[in-house]
């Protein structure tokens, strides 16, 4: 760690501008998210069909909530940049080439994750609900309740991957080892299937969907932390 010649008071003060910065910039994402709140919806409802809201001001909150997500989604890597800014003059030389490396890979998994549950979990996912339906029970999501279903879904998938980063960290770090994992792999599905029950719907279909990509996920971590082991 390195000496910064700052004192208390003046890290306060930065850590107040580097989060009302993080704040403007979700804001303005969520300003400009709202603009085009009619067209993000059409977007986000594609794999919902037909929609309704239930009460006059549900369709203008559930627009709200959506732009924000939107707009922390887009200001992602600026409110990252400013967390790893301020504690950029405490670090080595060598933990800030590492931190070049993590940033934009921290992003990238957490979009991969996005991605990945709203282009095959969450279709896979409402198909497969829907078919419990019958001639005399037919579907009928309103927005709310169907946009909140898939923000339930799409951060925690944006959060797991993030596993194999944060594995091979802690390897490097000699904090784990392919090892500890291979031997520790009964006592993490369980912990797993207690997470998607947590972060999920309440139905087993979706928290399957998100346990076993996590299972996946670290068994690919077991792999790379064997990769990543430190030598000597």
């Amino acid at each position: 760690m390195q000496e910064t010649g700052m004192s208390l008071g003046e890290h306060f003060v930065e850590l107040r501008n580097r989060i009302i910065i993080s704040l403007v910039a979700i804001f303005a994402g969520a300003l400009v998210s709202f603009i085009f709140s009619e067209h993000l919806i059409t977007y986000f409802t594609q794999h919902a069909g037909e929609l309704v809201f239930l009460s006059p001001p549900e369709a203008f909150i559930t627009s709200i909530k959506l732009s924000v997500f939107v707009g922390f989604m887009a200001a992602l890597p600026i409110v990252l940049s400013q967390f790893w800014l301020f504690i950029l003059p405490a670090l080595t030389r060598s933990e800030r080439i590492t931190l070049y490396i993590v940033i934009p890979s921290s992003i990238l998994l957490f979009y991969a994750g996005i991605v990945f549950c709203f282009y095959l979990v969450l279709p896979m996912a409402v198909r497969f609900l829907t078919e419990f339906g019958s001639p005399a029970l037919a579907p009928m999501f309103s927005l709310r309740n169907y946009v909140a279903f898939m923000l339930q879904l799409l951060l925690p998938f944006g959060l797991v991957f993030e596993i194999p980063l944060m594995t091979s960290i802690l390897v490097r770090l000699r904090l784990i080892s392919a090892r500890a994992l291979r031997r520790s792999r009964k006592y993490a599905l369980v912990i797993v299937f207690v997470v998607a029950a947590i972060l999920t719907p309440p139905d087993i279909t979706t928290q399957l969907m998100l346990a076993l990509p996590i299972i996946l996920l670290y068994e690919v971590s077991i792999l790379l932390a064997w990769i990543l082991r430190p030598r000597g």
